[in-house]
């Protein structure tokens, strides 16, 4: 693990303004996290940051996050995934939903900008897009959707009963489904859109374009005009047809297929690089038991 000094030393020498990143699931250790905010702090740093977290880590270092943010901590991504038990289930999360309700609670009361992620899944009819559409326009989170994807190392790329129904490399994205669809493809990637495209006017249309005028100057300032693009370029990047054509290309790279479908998985046969338990890692007791008590694949 780096240690907090390290880490500081580092971040004191990057001029240029901007969004720092921190960690990927922040901060799994509170004390390290502390560790970190308390040097930021003591060396007078000034930036702004983001990070990626879980509801229950989020839940669990409440006085860590607090202090991040006035240490300059803005955005903060929460990967809720879904907004029913069945859901979660599905997804194989470790998390109740009102835990994940809880956390997006005290995000909020942080008062920063909460973007969140939502599984469509290939199983969804157009009723579920519709609820997931109107969910979604209720609450002030930034809402992103991704496709259920099972990856080798995951256990869902164990445990999915359905059948892969394309190997193409490419098509792993979370944009395209590579599982079957209940609704036909075209269908599914039309409502896909449609839901991206709501939640797209919903944070980058005109209106919302008066909350972040003050972000598009600073980046027009310093000569950025990608940010600016992006926000009316939403229908050649998000597009039904193409998304569809996709899967007529050629496969120049074709994935391994997964082996039969069970129910329980044992840890050992998870993720692509082996665990090496408690000595490939540097935390303490607690953290240890989060941990073990979190982890995806915990049945023989």
């Amino acid at each position: 693990m780096i240690s907090p000094d390290k880490i500081v030393e580092d971040l004191a020498r990057v001029q240029e303004p901007g969004i720092f990143i921190v960690d990927d699931v922040a901060f799994i250790q509170g004390k390290h996290g502390m560790a970190i905010g308390e040097a930021i702090a003591k060396k007078g740093i000034k930036k702004k940051y983001y990070l990626e977290t879980r509801g229950d880590v989020l839940l669990r270092n409440k006085d860590v996050f607090k202090f991040w943010k006035s240490l300059g901590l803005e955005y903060m991504f929460i990967g809720v995934e879904a907004i029913d038990e069945e859901g979660l289930l599905k997804h194989r999360k470790r998390i109740s939903l009102g835990k994940n309700f809880e956390a997006l609670e005290f995000a909020r009361s942080l008062g920063i900008t909460v973007a969140i992620n939502v599984i469509a899944d290939p199983d969804w009819d157009k009723q579920r897009f519709e609820v997931i559409r109107q969910w979604c326009l209720e609450i002030p989170e930034i809402v992103n959707i991704s496709v259920n994807t099972p990856y080798p190392g995951t256990e869902t790329w164990l445990t999915e009963p359905r059948h892969i129904q394309s190997r193409d490399y490419r098509l792993f994205d979370i944009q395209h489904a590579v599982l079957p669809t209940k609704l036909p493809l075209p269908e599914f990637y039309a409502e896909l859109v449609k839901t991206q495209q709501v939640l797209n006017m919903k944070h980058l249309g005109w209106k919302a374009l008066r909350g972040t005028a003050k972000i598009v100057a600073g980046h027009l300032w310093h000569g950025q005009t990608n940010f600016l693009k992006m926000l009316w370029k939403f229908n050649s990047v998000y597009n039904p047809a193409s998304q569809l054509a996709d899967h007529q290309q050629a496969v120049k790279y074709q994935m391994a297929l997964p082996p039969p479908s069970r129910q329980r998985v044992a840890q050992g046969l998870l993720y692509i690089h082996q665990a090496n338990g408690r000595q490939g890692r540097h935390i303490d007791d607690s953290t240890e038991q989060f941990v073990e008590a979190t982890r995806m694949g915990i049945s023989q």
